[in-house]
């Protein structure tokens, strides 16, 4: 029997406009304290011009998020690939990058999917108490704990991509939110991902498991896991941001890419076959866990 949500809490309020308007207060005070802080950092003379790869690559992965694949992992593999920004500068680069871009894809799920607004605002405040406790650590974690960390997540994504292909994730129910226990864990479970996003670690595939095994629509997962990353990046990335621990360059190019092939793919394309895609990206993100790993065996000296 499916738990039915008790919207007793935030009965009669406006939950979804609220949402919606501090969304777009958090992307604007995000992007102007961000230009504000980059503009003081301008006479050091680092590179901040996205050049057309580093667009590419926040275009491509900003699509296919909006799709349900996931920005982290695949972002990841392509820094990899092409060695475009330092192992310890990923997780920054990442969080403040795709800031941006999924907030625009929170605006436009949290206006269409239905969700019991007691289990969407928790998850969410979850997700960000997890991000803002543990982006102090990463912001000035070893490098050598940063590869180790994400060379280990990226072999899980890779299972998970897998598992998707083979049609073994957990189909989940329809209901649009949870209560007691179930609801407890969901908010515990979304705490940790909320962490682990400060380490690369994406949260959209765990956090559509979890959904669906809780017996929530997997539809309903969109908003939830879109919403908790629109909050909660803005939030650690600008620790990473004031650190100046991430690539300005890469960032500008994953919001710049980013935000025009969000809407790309939820307006005009809408929904693809994407298992030959998960395919792609399970060699390719297994390419780039063992090579961050292979990283992590070097001397802390190298370059």
């Amino acid at each position: 029997m499916q738990s039915e949500p008790n919207p007793g809490l935030f009965e009669g309020l406006p939950v979804t406009p609220f949402i919606l308007a501090a969304l777009l207060a958090l992307a604007v005070g995000f992007a102007a304290w961000w230009w504000r802080v980059e503009r003081s950092r301008a006479a050091d003379g680092a590179p901040g011009r996205p050049g057309l790869l580093d667009l590419a690559i926040g275009a491509v992965a900003n699509f296919f998020d909006t799709l349900g694949i996931g920005a982290f992992a695949t972002t990841t593999a392509a820094f990899k690939l092409f060695r475009r920004v330092p192992d310890e500068q990923i997780p920054g680069t990442l969080n403040a990058g795709h800031a941006l871009p999924t907030i625009a894809q929170a605006l436009i799920f949290i206006a269409v999917v239905e969700v019991d607004p007691v289990t969407l605002v928790g998850m969410i405040a979850a997700a960000v108490a997890g991000a803002w406790l543990s982006g102090a650590f990463v912001a000035r974690a070893p490098a050598r704990v940063i590869q180790l960390a994400m060379g280990v997540a990226l072999l899980v994504a890779a299972g998970l991509f897998l598992a998707a292909v083979l049609g073994v994730m957990p189909v989940g129910g329809d209901a649009k939110g949870l209560t007691g226990a179930k609801l407890a864990l969901a908010l515990g479970a979304n705490f940790v991902l909320g962490g682990l996003m400060m380490l690369g670690i994406g949260l959209y595939a765990p956090c559509l498991i979890l959904v669906a095994l809780l017996g929530m629509s997997p539809l309903v997962a969109f908003p939830i896991m879109m919403g908790s990353c629109a909050f909660l990046m803005p939030v650690g990335g600008s620790r990473f941001v004031a650190s100046g621990r991430y690539s300005l360059r890469a960032a500008l190019g994953l919001t710049l890419g980013g935000i025009p092939a969000v809407l790309v793919a939820a307006y005009i394309v809408k929904s693809l076959p994407l298992d030959w895609l998960r395919v792609l990206v399970v060699v390719v993100v297994t390419y780039a866990a063992f090579s961050m790993l292979w990283s992590a065996r070097r001397p802390a000296t190298a370059p």
